[in-house]
């Protein structure tokens, strides 16, 4: 079914079924000319938005609306993790173009509603235009946290040491076989094919980490480590030191790498959209937050280096040698 078939009003009372997850502080949800919710006391707002347009960040060809929709959703509860907080509220705004049907747009929804059950998300509402030829999809998340627990970038300090929540570069190598034509045939690939379309946010690992005390700065990797490991110490004013040995690499990218012939390491230096967390903990309490930190979620912490006061970054491989790292990830203005 097309959306001139159905009408705008149309399709929004399509896709309004199954938006509210959490009633108890909606006062009016989508319906009206503005969403009503209350907000919690003791607590500041945080927002963040995000964009995705198509043959920029997605091929609408090369994968299902669900996993658009549940990647959409994603990146931006990513961000909201990124600060130590909790996601609330989503809303979502669609550039649409005239070929795409209702089908795929309803495959879409239910992407977006099948992560925000997952984390208690509302989805309250946004906004629908047409298009002369992309689809379009704006996101903007509002969450919170208490005032004393967020995580910022310009608050890492020398001495400080580097972890990581999760492999690096699985989602690059997604990436390539999508760009390729590579086939998913095996348990590997297809794990690092999932990586890329279906990232997983680290919502509870975030909150984990900002009631910790010694946790310093924190950052998602949306952009690639090496660029997005530069954005905490650049606003701290930093420099930091990675060991090539500790970065995370999976057994997934290590196979594919052979079998593509490239190094693991700079996918993971400039992969992007692994949707990790990397934050700075003291270096007296970074143990104990380790220990914690795999006793709530049975899953490591991986320390991949320290905070120094070098203002570069630097890569040590295990015989010693040094060289200085050039972020080298995903910037979209220098593409």
């Amino acid at each position: 079914m097309t959306l001139k078939a159905i009408g705008e009003f149309g399709f929004i009372n399509t896709i309004r079924r199954g938006c509210l997850i959490r009633p108890g502080n909606v006062v009016k949800a989508i319906g009206d000319d503005a969403a009503v919710f209350a907000t919690e006391k003791g607590e500041v707002t945080l927002l963040t938005t995000d964009m995705l347009v198509e043959r920029i960040h997605f091929l609408r060809d090369a994968t299902t609306g669900f996993n658009l929709g549940y990647k959409s959703l994603a990146v931006n509860l990513s961000d909201i993790a990124a600060m130590g907080g909790t996601a609330k509220e989503a809303f979502v705004s669609l550039a649409i173009p005239k070929e795409c049907g209702t089908g795929y747009l309803e495959d879409l929804y239910r992407g977006m509603k099948t992560l925000a059950a997952a984390f208690d998300v509302n989805i309250l509402g946004g906004d629908t235009t047409g298009s002369e030829a992309d689809l379009v999809i704006n996101i903007s998340v509002v969450g919170s946290a208490p005032e004393e627990e967020i995580l910022y970038r310009d608050t890492a300090q020398p001495g400080d040491i580097i972890f990581s929540t999760g492999f690096l570069g699985d989602s690059r190598a997604g990436l390539h076989m999508i760009l390729n034509n590579i086939s998913s045939d095996s348990e590997a690939l297809k794990e690092l094919f999932n990586a890329h379309i279906l990232p997983r946010p680290y919502l509870r690992e975030g909150r984990f980490l900002a009631r910790q005390s010694g946790v310093h700065a924190a950052i998602d990797v949306s952009d690639g480590l090496s660029s997005d490991l530069r954005h905490i110490v650049r606003e701290s004013k930093t420099g930091a030191r990675l060991r090539t040995e500790k970065i995370p690499i999976s057994k997934n990218l290590e196979q594919f790498c052979n079998q593509f012939d490239s190094d693991p390491v700079e996918y993971a230096l400039a992969g992007g959209e692994d949707y990790t967390l990397l934050c700075t903990i003291s270096s007296d309490h970074a143990d104990h937050v380790a220990r914690e930190y795999f006793e709530e979620f049975r899953e490591p912490l991986y320390p991949i280096g320290e905070i120094t006061d070098s203002e570069n970054i630097e890569l040590v491989n295990p015989g010693g040698e040094v060289r200085t790292v050039t972020p080298s990830g995903w910037d979209h203005f220098n593409k």
